[in-house]
C-alpha cells in the first residue's frame, strides 16, 4: 500500500532556505484546550506561529509589504517542520499535537480550465463523449484527423484564433471549450468556498457517482484584494471529467465537492529569489500510485499556457469583480491522462487510496491520499467559525 511521504526533504522547495513560506496549523492547545488555527511561517526547521500579530492568511497577504511581515514578524515555536508534517496524515494523528491545515483561509478560491492547448483537446473529447470514457480514444483519433492536436500556437483572441473558429463551425466541430481555449474570454470559475480547500497530506475527495476523474497539477497564484499577485503554490484542481463531459451546466458538481480543492504545501512569497517570471518557467510533474500497483507519471509546463498568467488574474478580479479578502488563483493544466489503467481505450481513472503527488523544484510537493468526498472528514470550520475561534482568544 503506498503511503504519504511527508517528510521535509519530500515536501519542502529545494531552496527552501531562501524560500519564505507561509501556512496554516491546527493548534490543539489553544481558544482554552478548544483548539483552533494559526497562521505560521517556517524558518530554518522550525515553525513559528505569528497570529497574534496577523490572524489571518488572507489579512498577510492584503497587507502592504507581506513579504516584511512574514520575515520580521516575532512569534511563539510551535514544533519543527519535520514533527509537524509527520502528525498531518489523518492516519495515526496524535490530536493532541500541531498539524498543517490548507495553507490559506478567506480566500475565495478560484480556477480557471482550458488555459492548454493539449488539455483544450481533451475537454473537447469529454463533450464529444457525453462522458463516456469508453469512446474517447476514437473521438481522440477522430479530432486529430480533422482539426489536428496542435494548437499551442494560436494565440487566444487573435484575428487567426476566429478564423480558425469559424473553419471548426463549417466542420461541425466547434465547442464551448474551444471558445474559451482559443476566444478572447478566459474561462474563470469558483472552484472551491472559502476555508474549504485542504492541504498537504490530507484526503481529496472524489464525488461517489464519478468513474472517469482525475487530478489536475496547478500552479496556484495568491492574490491581495488590489490585485496584487504576491505568491504561488501548488494545486489539484481535482476533476471528474464523466460528469463534466455530461453537460458544462454540471461544472459545480464536476468540480466543487468536499476535498475537491487541494493547495499547497505552503504558500510561498515573491521575493529577490522568486518571481513571477519563476511561475511561468514552472515545471510540474505529477505521480500517482495506487494500491493496485498501477503508477501513473505526468507533467505540466507551464512555458506551454495559452495565456499568460497575470492576464487570467486581470480577468479574473478588477473593476468588474472584487474580493476583498483576496482570491488565490488555479492556473489550468496541460496534463489530461490518456495511460489506460483498466481496459484498453478507457484511459485513466482514480482508485480509492491512490496517493497523488504534484512537484516543482520552487514549490515543494503538494501531496495527497484520494478518497470519496461522502467518506472522507466532512467540512465542518468555516468563516464563521473562524471568526468566533479567533474572537474566543481574544486575536480580533
Amino acid at each position: 500500500m503506498p503511503s504519504l511521504d511527508l517528510t521535509v526533504d519530500a515536501v519542502l522547495p529545494r531552496d527552501r532556505d531562501a524560500a519564505v513560506l507561509v501556512g496554516r496549523v491546527w493548534r490543539p492547545d489553544v481558544a482554552h484546550g478548544a483548539g483552533g488555527p494559526a497562521l505560521v511561517v517556517l524558518r530554518g526547521d522550525n515553525v513559528i506561529d505569528i497570529t497574534a500579530t496577523v490572524p489571518t492568511c488572507s489579512e498577510l497577504m492584503n497587507a502592504d509589504n507581506p513579504l516584511a511581515i512574514a520575515r520580521t514578524t516575532a512569534g511563539e515555536k510551535v514544533g519543527t517542520v519535520a514533527e509537524i508534517l509527520a502528525n498531518t496524515p489523518v492516519d495515526g494523528r496524535d490530536t493532541g499535537k500541531p498539524w498543517f491545515l490548507s495553507p490559506i483561509d478567506l480566500q475565495a478560491v478560484k480556477a480557471c480550465g482550458v488555459t492548454f492547448a493539449e488539455s483544450m483537446i481533451e475537454r473537447v473529447i469529454e463533450e464529444k463523449a457525453k462522458g463516456d470514457a469508453s469512446a474517447a480514444d476514437a473521438i481522440r483519433q477522430e479530432i486529430a484527423e480533422k482539426i489536428g492536436s496542435d494548437l499551442s500556437k494560436i494565440t487566444p483572441g487573435s484575428d487567426e484564433a476566429e478564423a480558425l473558429k469559424a473553419a471548426l463551425i463549417e466542420r461541425g466541430m466547434w465547442s464551448q471549450y474551444l471558445e474559451v481555449g482559443i476566444g478572447p474570454y478566459a474561462e474563470v470559475f469558483t472552484k472551491a468556498p472559502p476555508m474549504s480547500s485542504v492541504g498537504v497530506g490530507a484526503d481529496v475527495g472524489l464525488h461517489p457517482i464519478s468513474t472517469w476523474n482525475n487530478p489536475e497539477p496547478e500552479i496556484t497564484l495568491v492574490v491581495s484584494a488590489a490585485g496584487n499577485i504576491v505568491g504561488a503554490m501548488l494545486g489539484n484542481d481535482v476533476n471528474l471529467r464523466d460528469v463534466e463531459g455530461r453537460s458544462a451546466l454540471l461544472l459545480g458538481k464536476a468540480k466543487d465537492n468536499n476535498g475537491s480543492a487541494a493547495v499547497g504545501p505552503f504558500v510561498r512569497l515573491f521575493d529577490e529569489g522568486f518571481t513571477l517570471d519563476d511561475v511561468r518557467a514552472a515545471e510540474l510533474d505529477l505521480r500517482v500510485e495506487g494500491e493496485d500497483q498501477f503508477v501513473l507519471n505526468g507533467h505540466s509546463s507551464m512555458r506551454k499556457i495559452s495565456r499568460d498568467v497575470a492576464d487570467l488574474v486581470s480577468q479574473t478580479i478588477g473593476p468588474t469583480h472584487q474580493y476583498p479578502d483576496g482570491v488565490v488563483l488555479m492556473t489550468g493544466t496541460l496534463f489530461a491522462p490518456t495511460q489506460d489503467r483498466g481496459a484498453k481505450g478507457q484511459g485513466f481513472t482514480h482508485s480509492d487510496g491512490d496517493i497523488v503527488s504534484i512537484s516543482t523544484p520552487k514549490l515543494g510537493a503538494l501531496i495527497n491520499r484520494v478518497g470519496r468526498s461522502d467518506r472522507i472528514a466532512p467540512w465542518t470550520f468555516g468563516a464563521g467559525a473562524l471568526m468566533r475561534n479567533l474572537a474566543k482568544r481574544g486575536l480580533i
